[in-house]
């Protein structure tokens, strides 16, 4: 079996890296923009689209940095996603930049496209363009 194909996107979004933490590490903040609902009971997080549920892990949390999570069908993998906050250190511009990986050619487009979809959801809620 081939290694997943890792692909990053980064996504300008004007919004303090404080708040925009908020939103990609705390339950609460991700049923905002990135399921119907999220529920965690520690390390664990359950994501609810269209009645339909998925378990990832927290395996990484910085405080207003980044937050990484693995599918619990990931487990034993070298698949992840990550949220991550970047701040240009001369212009001050934050980014998020999301690290994640497909399959294929063709499921790395798919999930560029969900990624696409959820964080402009995600603008839509902060007020950000």
């Amino acid at each position: 079996m081939q290694d997943p194909m890792k692909f990053t996107l980064e996504f300008p979004i004007q919004v303090s890296p404080k708040l925009l933490y908020q939103y990609l590490a705390t339950p609460s903040g991700m049923s905002e923009w990135f399921a119907d609902n999220v529920n965690s009971r520690g390390e664990y997080f359950r994501f609810i689209w269209d009645g339909q549920e998925e378990k990832a892990k927290i395996v990484k949390r910085v405080s207003e940095e980044r937050a990484r999570f693995q599918w619990d069908y990931d487990e034993g993998t070298k698949k992840y996603f990550e949220l991550r906050i970047q701040v240009d250190e001369i212009t001050k511009d934050v980014s998020l930049m999301i690290e994640d990986f497909g399959d294929d050619e063709d499921e790395v487009e798919e999930q560029k496209l969900f990624w696409e979809n959820q964080i402009s959801s995600l603008k839509k809620v902060l007020g950000s363009r």
